[in-house]
């Protein structure tokens, strides 16, 4: 199994980024997948998941309504596009299989991460 993110930078708030996982190793189309961020010094946070089909997607409050999630199974891509981007944003962010907790315990182990920076 091997995800690869990347699309991270900095920008400043209120500005956009979109992420992107390319998954292998897998059959990425049988699983959910999920975003999940690591901001410095807190804990893994889940922060939204979306089915194997595309068709329904799960947010954390935290990024409802600035944040989408989207995948494209013919490429094995995993998207999150980011707009009004906030200092409290800044993170690790990370894809991985799953949903919520199976996420959180898996995140860490396929993948890097890209790091997002929000500062004026």
């Amino acid at each position: 199994v091997q995800l690869v993110e990347s699309g991270g930078g900095m920008v400043q708030p209120g500005g956009s980024l979109r992420l992107t996982c390319v998954a292998s190793g897998f059959t990425f189309n049988d699983y959910d997948m999920s975003w999940v961020r690591v901001p410095p010094g807190k804990g893994p946070e889940w922060i939204t998941a979306i089915n194997t089909s595309g068709g329904t997607v799960y947010y954390d409050d935290s990024v409802k309504g600035r944040f989408t999630v989207s995948r494209d199974n013919a490429k094995n891509t995993l998207y999150l596009e980011m707009r009004n981007l906030k200092p409290e944003d800044t993170a690790l962010y990370y894809c991985s299989r799953g949903h919520s907790d199976f996420a959180l315990d898996e995140y860490y182990l396929y993948s890097r991460g890209t790091q997002v920076t929000v500062s004026s």
